[in-house]
């Protein structure tokens, strides 16, 4: 492995970890896949082709072995949400901003795990649809529904009649 690959790795760890929380819903095994990624990110960084995209290439391999992870274990009860655990802490608990998101993260917590990896990946890392498409190995179509299912449910969940209020919205 090129130094060059080390320090594009590098800078690819706060993402690796917002999508490996994201799928865990928990700080210390998220931090296990992340490490197993970049374990098989330099094990194999043979594979990787020198002008494709790293970041899709270790989202694939995250996903995999999250994926991999939960065929052996079938069910992870433990955890709190991604987005709790990558926020919480980071604003002072009066602000009216913090009980926003605090609800966010509560609603965002009940999504079953087809909607929040696609929300996460489209509204939280700002992958496009196709690209969360293809790191999902899902058709467009269906990434679209499970967003719009995922947005619909998080509106109900909160509250908000009115589509304009939903905290998560899609970056294209």
């Amino acid at each position: 492995m090129t130094f060059s690959l080390r320090d594009q790795l590098s800078n690819q760890l706060r993402s690796l970890r917002r999508y490996a929380l994201a799928l865990a819903r928990n700080r210390d095994d998220a931090e296990d896949l992340v490490q197993e990624t970049l374990v098989r990110a330099i094990s194999g960084s043979r594979t990787f082709r020198p002008n494709g995209d790293l970041r899709s290439w270790l989202f694939g391999i995250l996903h995999n072995v999250h994926v991999n992870g939960v065929r052996r274990e079938q069910v992870r009860a433990r955890g709190a949400s991604a987005i709790e655990a990558m926020t919480y802490g980071q604003m002072p608990p009066n602000q009216p901003d913090h009980v926003e998101l605090m609800r966010t993260i509560e609603a965002f917590s009940t999504l079953p795990d087809e909607q929040r990896r696609v929300l996460t990946l489209v509204a939280v890392e700002g992958m496009s649809y196709q690209e969360a498409a293809r790191q999902l190995d899902i058709p467009l179509g269906t990434l679209m529904s499970r967003l719009a299912r995922g947005r619909e449910a998080l509106r109900v969940e909160m509250g908000y009649r009115d589509r304009a209020q939903t905290a998560l919205r899609a970056v294209r």
